[in-house]
């Protein structure tokens, strides 16, 4: 599985979806991420809303296998249920 992470600096969220995926990294022979900064990228929300198919007010925005699964507290709810994770 290959995560993609669209995150800003400073943003507290995206910095706990970075470990967890980092997490999952370590634990997983199957798991891969990329984390994008969205300010170094020159990427705008009106950019990331058109990537994720709708409109979009916060990071980070998740995809997993080019399907976007939402934020952080998404991407954990999915690791906990289909990635055998137990602790974020």
């Amino acid at each position: 599985m290959f995560a993609v992470i669209f995150g800003r600096p400073g943003c507290p969220y995206c910095v706990r979806a970075k470990e967890l995926a980092e997490k999952l990294t370590v634990e997983r022979d199957d798991f891969t991420f990329r984390y994008v900064d969205i300010h170094a990228e020159g990427i705008s929300k009106a950019d990331l809303s058109k990537t994720v198919g709708k409109p979009v007010e916060t990071v980070p925005q998740i995809f997993l296998d080019q399907v976007h699964v939402g934020g952080y507290t998404d991407f954990e709810a999915y690791a906990r249920e289909n990635l055998s994770l137990y602790q974020a």
